[in-house]
């Protein structure tokens, strides 16, 4: 899940967010693991125009059916609108076979 935030979030916010994105999809119960991290800025990245990530958050699951699962999750809704309505952000997603 690539996540971008326009304005960008203070850091205390953005922490905010990703400890309660990791603790939904967690809580969800279907999913492995939840990793979240802070899109590191390269010199230029500006003049592409593309979505320019705040974080990225990368969950595993064990198939795309616990995946679909997990985004039913009331909990996870009431996160994604919580944040939605006081900081706006989009999503991009790049679901994928495990990486070697």
């Amino acid at each position: 899940m690539i996540v971008s935030f326009d304005p960008p979030l203070p850091d205390a916010d953005l922490n905010r967010y990703l400890t309660d994105i990791e603790r939904a999809m967690l809580d969800t119960g279907l999913v492995e693991s939840v990793a979240a991290r802070r899109h590191l800025p390269v010199p230029g990245e500006e003049a592409i125009p593309a979505l320019i990530a705040t974080a990225i958050v990368q969950i595993a699951v064990t198939g795309i059916d616990a995946l679909a699962k997990a985004f039913t999750a009331p909990g996870l809704h009431e996160v994604i609108e919580h944040w939605q309505s006081r900081h706006p952000y989009k999503v991009a997603w790049a679901n994928h076979e495990p990486l070697a």
